[in-house]
């Protein structure tokens, strides 16, 4: 099939190209520049100049395309306004592109976040019926992408929600390793916050079974690995794995400290005139008492059984890490 892909160049979208083109598949990454594709070229991948922002560069990209993963978009901004003019109107200028040169489209599979719905209860699972409630703007952008998407006459969608990404190629959690290699281990209020994760090729196996399955037509769907962990477990085993086997000390950093912590980074970082996810907007989703989600539908519906639990992911990202000499 001819594939294109949004958000090649990035973190989850270099692996889902990857794996397109391993497949078989003639795989085109929508990029801005072709330097920045670089790595997917000399796997195979084909370069579609353009951006969000360009319709002709859209249009352009898609005759003869079966097959739309859309991940772009932003994860960091400087105003929600900014989140909403890629997360949604990037993605309904793509899908105005679609509707005008491509009516014979098999699947468009939209990439979206758990920071659609927002977080749970302690124990709670987040189900796809689950009523959106999104604390930040990042959220709300992503779930107005999804309303979009929804909205489309004629369109065949299928729109994932993974919770937090980690694995090779991954430069945020990469700061997590990097601290806890000391010995020290900083978790967001008392580390009870339950989380569920997945590990990157694991998602990518169930985002190209969305884009494939007859009965993921008009579905949602939550992709993530059914353990559920703390956050105390997690930087606990990342500790572990990137010390040799020692645990590392866990340092609480109760809200009165995280907030004002977290608004001079998100200072210094303006001042700087560089983005983060380390935001006093995002202080909201890092507090919230759980984002454990429910994967009964995807494993039902997809036949998905992602096989990283957080040992194995947590080993085979420091392994990679070190390999890369990140963690030296």
């Amino acid at each position: 099939m001819r594939i294109l892909v949004t958000g090649a160049t990035g973190f989850v979208g270099s692996h889902l190209a990857a794996a397109l083109v391993a497949r078989g598949d003639e795989v085109y990454c929508l990029a801005r520049r072709p330097e920045q594709a670089a790595f997917l070229t000399s796997l195979g991948a084909l370069v579609a100049p353009g951006s969000l922002e360009d319709t002709a560069s859209l249009e352009a990209a898609l005759p003869g395309v079966d097959l739309v993963y859309h991940l772009a978009g932003l994860t960091a901004a400087g105003s929600e306004r900014e989140f909403h003019e890629v997360n949604e109107g990037g993605t309904q200028r793509l899908i105005d592109a679609i509707r005008a040169t491509l009516p014979t489209l098999r699947r468009f599979v939209h990439v979206s976040s758990i920071a659609a719905v927002g977080p749970t209860g302690f124990g709670g699972r987040l189900t796809e019926e689950t009523p959106c409630r999104p604390l930040t703007a990042y959220g709300r952008s992503k779930l107005a992408g999804e309303m979009v998407v929804r909205r489309a006459p004629g369109l065949p969608w299928t729109v994932v929600r993974p919770p937090v990404v980690y694995g090779p190629r991954d430069r945020e959690m990469l700061r997590l390793f990097r601290i806890a290699r000391w010995g020290v281990a900083p978790v967001f209020g008392m580390g009870r916050q339950e989380l569920s994760l997945v590990y990157v090729t694991d998602l990518v196996e169930g985002i190209v079974r969305a884009g494939l399955e007859a009965t993921a037509l008009g579905q949602t769907y939550h992709l993530a690995h059914p353990e559920v962990v703390s956050s105390r477990d997690l930087v606990s085993e990342i500790g572990r794995a990137v010390r040799g086997g020692r645990a590392p000390l866990i340092l609480p950093v109760p809200a009165s400290v995280a907030a004002p912590i977290v608004r001079a980074i998100g200072r210094a970082a303006a001042a700087a005139g560089r983005r983060t996810v380390v935001s006093e907007d995002k202080l909201a989703e890092f507090l919230a008492p759980a984002w454990g989600t429910s994967v009964e539908k995807a494993e039902r519906e997809l036949g998905w059984r992602p096989p990283h639990d957080l040992k194995r992911g947590v080993a085979e990202t420091t392994a990679w890490c070190r390999a890369e000499g990140l963690l030296a």
